[in-house]
């Protein structure tokens, strides 16, 4: 079964599926970062089990303590299904922040309630998020099929970076292709012109991952 099937009801009649754990057997672990009614009742939260019982506080607080360098934005002007599923992913390859340019609000269902422990911060314009991402020192990447695309599986990414995508559909506005370091393709063979918004952040992040925990070379 997938990974999220913990938080996902399983009907009775599908015997052999396990949603989350029980209550706590044997004496109680002492600690602050324990949550008393999560030991008492059990969990079923979409978590890994190096954090079955903890409070949601402590797990954001250990997240906070390694994540990586890299953020990831997505751009919703017309609130792009693909936000959920990009947020999930930054989760599991621990991005600093996810970053919504566009519209405040976004589909959470595909998130698989993995937004509670990630950062989202919202930048209403372009030139908004531009001039945070410069602040912080920031290079910005764009993910995107332009003629001036540089191929991800030749480009050196920076540690410090940013990897932004567009929405299904028309991609990269032109204000992020201007105003991007540099615009990278996925390489593709079959006949489709692109691919799943969020199957590309996925590999766009395990690309960085690869690069700077792993240490390998493109």
């Amino acid at each position: 079964p997938e990974a999220d099937a913990a938080v996902v009801p399983v009907p009775e009649e599908q015997p052999g599926h396990r949603v989350g754990v029980g209550p706590w057997e044997g004496p109680l672990p002492e600690g602050d970062h324990w949550d008393p009614e999560l030991l008492a009742n059990g969990d079923t939260r979409n978590v890994v089990d190096e954090y079955r019982y903890w409070k949601h506080e402590a797990i954001v607080a250990d997240l906070d303590s390694r994540r990586h360098r890299f953020h990831v934005a997505i751009e919703n002007w017309q609130h792009d299904l693909n936000i959920g599923s990009v947020v999930r992913t930054a989760n599991a390859f621990m991005a600093k922040e996810v970053h919504i340019i566009g519209r405040r609000r976004w589909n959470r269902r595909g998130a698989m309630v993995t937004d509670r422990y990630q950062h989202v911060r919202h930048h209403p314009t372009v030139e908004e998020f531009v001039a945070w991402a410069q602040g912080e020192g920031l290079r910005i990447v764009g993910i995107d099929n332009f003629p001036d695309s540089v191929p991800l599986e030749t480009y050196d990414l920076p540690a410090d970076c940013v990897l932004v995508f567009g929405q299904e559909g028309p991609g990269l506005t032109p204000e992020v292709h201007e105003a991007a370091d540099a615009t990278l393709s996925i390489a593709q063979f079959g006949s489709t012109r692109s691919i799943n918004a969020s199957a590309a952040a996925a590999i766009a992040m395990h690309a960085w991952v690869r690069r700077h925990v792993f240490s390998q070379k493109v």
